[in-house]
């Protein structure tokens, strides 16, 4: 039997108000995932900067992270930019492009 990866969803959000680094944005998040029962990831963004990114399997509608930040960040714009992705890594976009490495 094989198993079949996990595909993801990376969305980026920013404000050009508000800073988003030190105001706990990524433990809010986390925990709206806990309390509404669904799988999220969220990290810094190391490539831009006032960019946190966050993640949900692909089938997992993000309305309710967007919601929820928009609702407590002023100005937040939140993109996808990424889609399916398995194994994702989203403090660093370029990191997922797969024909960058060999193994």
């Amino acid at each position: 039997m094989t198993n079949s990866l996990t595909r993801w969803d990376i969305y980026e959000i920013s404000s050009p108000k508000e800073p988003l680094h030190g105001v706990m944005l990524r433990g809010k998040i986390r925990k709206l995932g806990i309390e509404k029962n669904f799988n999220v990831l969220v990290e810094n963004s190391e490539d831009a900067d006032n960019r946190v990114r966050f993640a949900v399997i692909t089938t997992v509608d993000a309305m309710h992270v967007i919601e929820y930040v928009k609702s407590i960040i002023d100005g937040a714009e939140i993109d996808l930019k990424l889609s399916n992705i398995v194994n994702p890594v989203i403090s660093k976009l370029k990191v997922n492009t797969e024909s960058r490495y060999d193994l």
